[in-house]
């Protein structure tokens, strides 16, 4: 699983966008924000890790129990499904 060609994160002024680029960005209208475990999670998306691997990740990075790390992770994933930015 991996973002889809055309997307970047970009931290603009301490906050997290996603901007399309290319030809992506004539059919994209919006904004996409995250805060930094959304923008954790998109890197390691960009590097094409698995579900698992960035719970693990989140796991090593934050304070937070396995369960609520899984959760946040597929929220965050279906978020991306739903918008069509995964591949």
């Amino acid at each position: 699983m991996k973002i889809k060609p055309g997307y970047l994160l970009r931290e603009v002024a301490g906050n997290y966008i996603v901007v399309a680029i290319g030809e992506e960005a004539v059919d994209f209208n919006g904004v996409i924000t995250v805060n930094d475990v959304g923008a954790f999670i998109w890197k390691k998306l960009e590097a094409g890790a698995e579900p698992e691997e960035i719970v693990k990740a989140i796991l090593s990075e934050y304070d937070v129990d396995e369960k609520a790390a899984a959760a946040d992770t597929a929220d965050f994933i279906e978020k991306l499904r739903k918008a069509e930015l995964l591949v």
